[in-house]
């Protein structure tokens, strides 16, 4: 990837009153990434998104976007960005051709039918594109914000919840047009999300935030590499298995129980140790499952743990 900064993200703060939504935040975002912007409910990501679109002012902090400060070229860096946030809105009872004409004068840039069709097609709606927007499903007017957010050819795209109540046929559709944008068009992508395993599949980069706070920032395939890795043991005698555990070293990376099995947080060097001790103690396992995901890595940060 480029080395290249898009965002640049520094001390940003914003209080309301009493609550500080976002504290201290720091991200980097570069030129090609698909960055997944990831944290909590109430974790201050649709908060950020707001300030990076100059919906809200910053309490403190500085916010540069294609090299420069947002607080200075507003106008000249807002011309480049793309961006959904939350649901688009739409005139429901004209085409999805009629809404992108209108919405595109609205914006002051002249859209031509040719640029439309293109972006429709681009979408999945080119077959659509004379239907009235109420007749379109959720996963369609998702897309459909996506071709509006395209509609002028922005340099860096910014998703807030793309996929937020699509069925699965639906986020899969998101996904491929993001990965398309990303290696096909060139386009930077900004997606905050709380699908954790899209991200996985997505994004290059990524940053998990907790209480408006950077936890962990990097690259995906780096940061769920590991030595550590979260275990479900299975046995045949689970009771058993638990009294001698809990008088033994491995009581101290026992993690719980669930209907899975025994979950351990282990170094992949203990994986052997542990299931010859479990025999060794006349416990049979009958498998032993080590996991990595960013799910296990979100919970961990977000929990309070170290990943």
């Amino acid at each position: 990837m480029s080395e290249e900064k898009i965002i640049e993200v520094h001390g940003l703060t914003k209080k309301f009153k009493d609550l500080t939504a976002v504290n201290n935040l720091e991200l980097n975002v570069y030129k090609g990434d698909v960055f997944g912007f990831l944290g909590p409910n109430g974790a201050g990501k649709s908060t950020t998104i707001r300030m990076l679109l100059s919906l809200i002012q910053p309490t403190s902090g500085e916010i540069r976007i294609f090299g420069k400060s947002l607080n200075s070229h507003r106008n000249e860096i807002l011309k480049n960005i793309g961006a959904i946030v939350e649901n688009p809105d739409f005139y429901l009872y004209l085409s999805a051709y009629k809404n992108l004409e209108i919405l595109g004068k609205i914006s002051g840039v002249q859209i031509s039918k040719k640029r439309i069709m293109e972006m429709l097609e681009l979408v999945g709606l080119e077959k659509r594109a004379n239907s009235k927007v109420k007749t379109y499903s959720h996963g369609m007017k998702q897309r459909l914000g996506i071709a509006q957010a395209l509609l002028h050819d922005p340099e860096l795209i910014i998703l807030d919840e793309p996929t937020t109540g699509l069925d699965p046929q639906g986020i899969k559709e998101i996904r491929e047009l993001i990965l398309l944008l990303s290696k096909e068009k060139g386009k930077t992508v900004f997606l905050s999300s709380h699908i954790l395993k899209e991200i996985e599949i997505i994004s290059n980069r990524m940053i998990i935030i907790n209480k408006g706070t950077t936890q962990i920032e990097g690259i995906v395939a780096d940061l769920l590499k590991s030595d550590t890795v979260l275990v479900t043991i299975q046995v045949d005698d689970y009771e058993k298995a638990l009294s001698i555990i809990s008088c033994s070293k491995w009581n101290d990376a026992f993690k719980k129980r669930d209907n899975s099995g025994l979950i351990f947080e282990l170094n992949k060097d203990e994986l052997h140790l542990i299931n010859r001790f479990l025999l060794e103690n006349e416990v049979a396992v009958s498998a032993l499952i080590p996991s990595r995901s960013l799910e296990d890595y979100f919970l961990k940060i977000t929990e309070g743990g170290s990943a």
